[in-house]
């Protein structure tokens, strides 16, 4: 029978930038993983900081070599949407790439705060404000404003919401406006909850905004839950989108920026299937046509990208703890972790990763479930949310364990499982681990925070120990 590299190599063209196997181990952009298990042990999420930057650089060049062959006359802006993870070492990373923030609500305006005491950003940052806001967040907001914060943009998204800041806000400032986009044809709700209905869009700037001296209305922004992808739907709802830019741009003359929210997407196979560089240059090439149809400038352009920022830049891995065959075919495999708890997405949305077994490589491979360590019949991973069906080498019998991994994790698992809180059976946050390179070029990882002890659990549910 095959061996379990026979088959990804079959399957794949492999191996590929990312992942390369070394004795029949797995490495993951050049980082040995059996060393960390031997290290750290199971279950670990590691998340290496150096894919955050070079993610980043290659959205400033695509975008940056389309304006320059499409002859584009705006300026490209890339800011990193803060909720795809708000950890202190995925922020500080981006940073380091002469970039912005977008925010989604107010304990967001705390982190800004926070970056800019350790001197990570600066008053001339671009905050970009987005979500529907409570009042906390339009007061903190109010305050980066009033403090000197000349980019801190409230980006508005009802009506309403411009009420609070005409009677708060003492400086001149700039503001925006988002559109609610009509949802994709499948989902259950025709238009997005969020953001300014279009009929309103050149009333409230005509009547709130413009006879106010102070605001200056900078940006139209729209977001597309699906991200950006090569669909009728998604070409149709950005022409849309800019079209409402020109009229909106012929009687605002100061309106000069568009922000396209929903970003790229993240590989969720072990092969890319998807074309950055056309995207990109359609994107030019779609707002460039339509408003040389409507006589009106090019906008500059802000992107907002989380999942693309952070996602590929993390994996969890596990140990295999047994095998267990239910019936005449259905083999299960069991991890030392939790789907529900860990990657709540695989879960909850069915989302594919990339999986792949760290060590055993040269076993012989069976078509195995997944199942997680809680008590719920929905946590498993198997072929209904993997790309194809699941197979993993043989678990041997010489009490050597197999080892998986589960890659591009690192966006929203862990906002979306309340990291350090309450976990479904009480299945802990595994240990994080951060992996750098030093300037040489050699690694260095190290614990950014322990697995989630019993002790936190408790105190958190109000038990004396």
């Amino acid at each position: 029978m095959d061996k379990y590299t026979d088959l990804i190599h079959q399957t794949f063209d492999f191996p590929t930038d990312e992942f390369t196997v070394e004795n029949n181990e797995l490495f993951f952009n050049g980082i040995p993983l059996m060393d960390l298990i031997k290290q750290y042990g199971t279950p670990l999420k590691l998340t290496y900081l150096p894919k955050i930057s070079s993610q980043i650089q290659k959205a400033k060049r695509l975008f940056n070599d389309g304006i320059q062959k499409l002859d584009y006359k705006g300026t490209y802006t890339y800011c990193y949407c803060t909720k795809a993870s708000h950890f202190s070492f995925v922020m500080e990373e981006a940073l380091k790439n002469d970039i912005h923030i977008e925010t989604s609500s107010g304990y967001d305006m705390q982190i800004v705060k926070a970056l800019y005491k350790k001197g990570k950003i600066d008053k001339n940052t671009y905050i970009i404000c987005n979500g529907f806001k409570r009042q906390r967040y339009r007061e903190w907001i109010t305050e980066f404003i009033n403090d000197g914060f000349v980019n801190c943009m409230p980006i508005l998204d009802h009506i309403g919401e411009i009420d609070y800041y005409k009677e708060h806000v003492k400086v001149k400032t700039k503001v925006g406006m988002r559109l609610a986009s009509d949802e994709e044809p499948k989902f259950q709700f025709y238009t997005s909850r969020l953001g300014v209905r279009y009929n309103d869009v050149i009333d409230l700037y005509e009547q709130q905004i413009k006879p106010d001296d102070r605001f200056e209305l900078k940006m139209l922004h729209y977001f597309i839950s699906t991200g950006i992808k090569d669909t009728s739907y998604y070409w149709s709802e950005l022409s849309r989108f800019v079209h409402k830019y020109c009229e909106l741009k012929k009687v605002c003359p100061e309106l000069d920026t568009i922000d396209i929210g929903g970003g790229f997407p993240i590989k969720t196979s072990i092969q890319a299937d998807y074309n950055y560089q056309y995207m990109t240059e359609e994107i030019l090439r779609t707002i460039k046509r339509i408003c040389q149809e409507e006589g009106v400038p090019e906008p500059n352009i802000f992107t907002e990208f989380g999942i693309f920022t952070v996602g590929e830049s993390a994996a969890n891995i596990y140990s295999i703890l047994d095998e267990k065959l239910q019936n005449d075919k259905e083999l299960w495999y069991m991890i030392d972790g939790s789907f529900i708890t860990n990657l709540p997405d695989a879960w909850a949305l069915n989302q594919r990763w990339p999986l792949l077994a760290i060590n055993h490589w040269d076993k012989e491979y069976r078509k195995i479930q997944l199942g997680g360590m809680t008590c719920d019949s929905q946590d498993y991973y198997n072929s209904e949310m993997h790309s194809f069906q699941v197979f993993l080498p043989k678990v041997p019998k010489d009490n050597k364990p197999l080892y998986i991994g589960f890659f591009h994790t690192g966006a929203y698992q862990e906002q979306l499982s309340g990291y350090g809180g309450i976990k479904h059976c009480l299945i802990p946050s595994p240990q994080h681990i951060l992996v750098d390179r030093q300037e040489d070029g050699t690694l260095k990882s190290w614990q950014f925070a322990p697995e989630q002890t019993y002790e936190s659990m408790l105190n958190i549910l109000g038990y004396e120990i």
